[in-house]
């Protein structure tokens, strides 16, 4: 029987996007690389746990689910985090920023000023500015200011995301430009919290960092990993936690969100081309050492 694996999730490192494994393993993705794997036969996609604790019931999770976690392991994981406002007394520094998805779709956020730009290439900001950068209350007033005066949301949908970058405008000043325009409108705004320093406007476009600039547009994404299905294709982009893979099975680049790896028992494929459910995007064109392998793809 052929070796099982578990994901633990993608991360971004500054050489590009890594596949993690439970037990510390880690696949480094690069375009080209052929990925490949099938979720084993009866398998049953289950609870990953909270705060690196697992489940102690294992309780079944719904394929669609992408924090793969039960009602009780997102409560806890959520108990203790700067995203659902549980954490006031946090003595980091905090960066606002600006992040471009698409025609129409900017965002606000904040992100620990240690983590750098990790946190916009894992939500797949095909373009971003800082906009200041201060303690995390400061910030996150200035984030609620940013988001009442300049009427940007503070989350995008992923769905939202993938589907909208098949469509970009070709130009890194095109689309940097709602960047651009916003962060003018920002700054010029008179009730900044005083200890939040404002930073000027410099875009970054992850065009190229998603390997996006030569990738052909996707035309659906998965929608759910099942028992016995099987995901295959070469790796021709990637943003936030998004593969876009060109199908072995010949229909075009689709998306695999990462996130709906987890959870599941994962084995090795030969090939078997793409037998998971896809969804299409509307008006788009329809190692092995001593017998262990070191990777499942």
């Amino acid at each position: 029987m052929a070796q099982a694996w578990r994901c633990s999730g993608l991360r971004w490192s500054a050489d590009g996007p890594v596949l993690r494994w439970d037990g510390g393993r880690k696949s480094a993705l690069t375009w080209g690389k052929r990925v490949a794997f099938g979720v084993t036969e009866g398998g049953v996609r289950t609870c990953v746990g909270a705060r690196g604790n697992a489940c102690p019931m294992r309780v079944a999770v719904s394929g669609r689910s992408t924090g793969a976690r039960c009602e009780e392991c997102a409560r806890l994981d959520r108990a203790h985090s700067v995203a659902a406002d549980t954490i006031a007394d946090d003595p980091r520094p905090y960066h606002v920023y600006l992040a471009w998805f698409g025609p129409g779709m900017t965002k606000v956020g904040i992100t620990a000023l240690e983590r750098g730009s990790a946190r916009l290439l894992e939500q797949g900001a095909v373009a971003f500015s800082w906009l200041g950068a201060g303690p995390l209350m400061a910030a996150r007033r200035t984030e609620e200011l940013l988001r009442a005066a300049l009427g940007v949301p503070d989350r995008i949908p992923y769905a939202d995301k993938r589907a909208v970058r098949a469509e970009l405008p070709g130009t890194a000043a095109e689309r940097a430009a709602e960047v651009e325009e916003l962060h003018a409108r920002a700054v010029g705004l008179t009730a900044w919290p005083e200890s939040l320093e404002r930073a000027p406007c410099q875009v970054v476009d992850h065009v190229g960092v998603f390997g996006l600039t030569e990738a052909a547009p996707a035309v659906g994404s998965v929608g759910e990993l099942v028992a016995g299905g099987v995901v295959g294709g070469e790796l021709v982009a990637a943003a936030g936690p998004d593969l876009h893979l060109a199908a072995e099975d010949g229909r075009g680049v689709v998306v695999l969100d990462t996130r709906l790896m987890t959870g599941w028992e994962l084995v090795p494929v030969g090939s078997g081309g793409l037998t998971v459910p896809v969804r299409e995007f509307k008006g788009m064109r329809s190692k092995e050492a001593a017998g262990v392998q070191d990777g499942l793809f």
